[in-house]
């Protein structure tokens, strides 16, 4: 038998060599042994010649450790043709497991991004295999893959991560060159990792609690996208609208639904088209919804102001129609006017819409005895989203307008939003300060005595996404 095998790391072990020095090390070693023992039963300086014994003893013992040590457990110096060689300090560092062993790994190999890409491919045996192919040369890797199959060919959409110095025209050019057409790429995030029935499962989870969420679910469901609800009725005319047929329509980048309440959500896309998949999976959401009903959270803080007066500040929804219209009676004209920056006549007609959680989320601050004082309204306005305050003017300057605009942005921000914006007259001095005191990055725009506010909320949405990808790598 050779004396060279086969260890199960890859690393030839000369067990044999190795077991002839040992052998020779003991044996030299018991012949001094018997020849002292000798010598010691003959009377000759027995306690000399037991010590040299001893010492002897020991450095066989010590060789035979070392030549262990030297040829049992270090790599070859040369390859084997087993393995790659690895770095002096991949050789030389502690073992690393688990997920961490992983993120070792990925920093030697160099920094990665996520990519989020679509693409359309013919529906035949090898199409898909050929795409995987030409991403693996580049060295990317899929992390996930959904298919919408369509009535020619199908949409593979994809999650991948990508060494960083690929670029996205290098990633289509290459998805181009296997069969791959019409291919949409953009950066993804920490969010994307999770996988989609988790995440439609969220999505309807935050429905069915909450009416007012309706729209961000269908908005993080599709992406990028604008929607709008059009109500059955135009407010404060009354004139009946065209809606949507019940089965909804799909024509390209919009897809129009009937709304529960009998209006229209209009998705609209431009950038990317919707498969026949994403509107199943929205419509479902929002037939949901509508076998739900109108619902809102019920829970309530209560709020102690400056003075000492007890305010509870809760959600508010077309239930709060009566108690809203007395406040409107006990609101002066100049404090409706700055409100809704029209006739003071026309205040009313608007608060059914404004209540109504398909459009929004209202909060609603009131006294200890049930008075309405002031309503904040967090409204939903294409693919942006704006804030709008009305107290009433005994109750002004004392702290409440404030905390319905930070409870509101903080809602902004939890829904995932950009930025949010306030329109108000240039003096009004008290909504200035309210968002001053937000602490955000703002935009000022002023036309003919009109004055738009909008606050940056990208910052906190960063640190979101930052804690969310701390959590999932288990910092």
């Amino acid at each position: 038998m050779s004396d060279v095998t086969r260890a199960r790391n890859g690393r030839p072990v000369r067990h044999g060599r190795q077991a002839v020095v040992g052998l020779a090390a003991l044996l030299v070693a018991a012949a001094v042994a018997d020849a002292v023992v000798g010598s010691t039963a003959q009377g000759k300086g027995g306690a000399v010649l037991l010590a040299v014994a001893a010492a002897v003893l020991s450095a066989a013992v010590g060789f035979h450790v070392w030549w262990t040590r030297r040829h049992g457990h270090a790599p070859p110096t040369s390859d084997t043709g087993a393995r790659p060689s690895l770095p002096a300090e991949r050789q030389a560092g502690p073992a690393v497991g688990g997920e961490a062993g992983e993120a070792a790994a990925g920093a030697m190999a160099g920094a990665t991004v996520l990519w989020r890409m679509r693409t359309t491919v013919k529906d035949e045996p090898g199409s898909l295999a050929a795409l995987c192919t030409a991403l693996a040369a580049h060295r990317v890797d899929i992390l996930s893959l959904q298919t919408h199959p369509l009535a020619e060919g199908t949409v593979d959409e994809f999650l991948l991560r990508a060494p960083e110095g690929l670029s996205a025209t290098e990633i289509s050019r290459s998805v181009s060159d296997a069969g791959g057409s019409e291919t949409w790429i953009e950066r993804g995030d920490a969010h994307d990792l999770v996988d989609a029935p988790t995440r439609v499962l969220g999505l309807a989870t935050r429905t069915a609690l909450d009416a007012a969420e309706l729209p961000l679910a269908l908005r993080q469901l599709l992406g990028r996208c604008t929607i709008r609800s059009l109500p059955a009725t135009a407010p404060g005319s009354g004139r009946v609208q065209e809606g949507a047929p019940v089965e909804g329509a799909l024509e390209g980048t919009v897809m129009r639904l009937r709304a529960p309440e009998g209006g229209t959500i209009t998705v609209e896309r431009p950038y990317l088209p919707f498969t026949p998949t994403e509107f199943a999976r929205a419509r479902a959401l929002v037939e949901l919804d509508t076998r739900l009903g109108p619902r809102i959270p019920r829970s309530q803080d209560v709020l102690t102001l400056p003075e000492g007066n007890d305010i509870t500040v809760r959600r508010a929804d077309a239930g709060d129609l009566r108690a809203a219209k007395a406040m409107h009676d006990r609101c002066s004209a100049r404090t409706l006017s700055m409100r809704y920056h029209g006739p003071v006549g026309d205040a009313d007609r608007y608060l059914k819409h404004l209540l109504s959680p398909r459009f929004g989320r209202t909060l609603a601050a009131q006294t200890t005895s049930g008075r309405l004082v002031g309503l904040g309204h967090l409204l939903w306005d294409g693919d942006e989203t704006e804030i709008a305050l009305l107290v009433e003017d005994d109750w002004q300057r004392r702290g409440i307008g404030s905390e319905l605009l930070r409870r509101l942005v903080a809602m902004a921000g939890d829904a995932g939003c950009g930025n949010v914006y306030v329109v108000t007259q240039s003096s009004n001095t008290g909504m200035v300060a309210a968002m001053r005191a937000l602490g955000l990055p703002l935009d000022y725009q002023v036309e003919e005595g009109t004055l738009v506010i909008t606050a940056r909320l990208d910052a906190v949405t960063a640190h979101r996404a930052e804690g969310a990808e701390g959590l999932r790598k288990g910092r």
